[in-house]
């Protein structure tokens, strides 16, 4: 079977294609899309202050890249596994619920 199709039947398709795809795609090159982070991205992320993130770093807590100019630099996946390692899980939250109630 063969379809023939005019110039305005291409466009509004390839215009139909664009409009479901443009959700995907990062054209902005947002800092945290790609995973760096600069100081003031990383204390936006973890809501803390820069006098924070600089006595984590100097103590080597955390993960951190440091440019030749002095500039720290965080990527976005090694922040997110530092945070992971502190996680606390919950022990028996249900069964800590039951026992205040009574």
């Amino acid at each position: 079977m063969k379809i023939d199709l005019e110039d305005q039947d291409i466009d509004r398709i390839t215009q139909k294609v664009v409009d479901v795809l443009k959700p995907f795609i990062h054209t902005d090159r947002d800092p945290a899309v790609d995973g760096i982070l600069d100081m003031e991205g990383l204390c936006s992320y973890l809501k803390v202050t820069s006098k924070w993130v600089h006595e984590r770093t100097h103590l080597k807590e955390i993960p951190f890249i440091k440019l030749s100019n002095k500039q720290l630099r965080f990527r976005k996946r090694d922040i997110d596994k530092w945070l992971e390692s502190l996680r606390t899980p919950a022990i028996n939250p249900l069964s800590s619920r039951m026992k205040l109630m009574r």
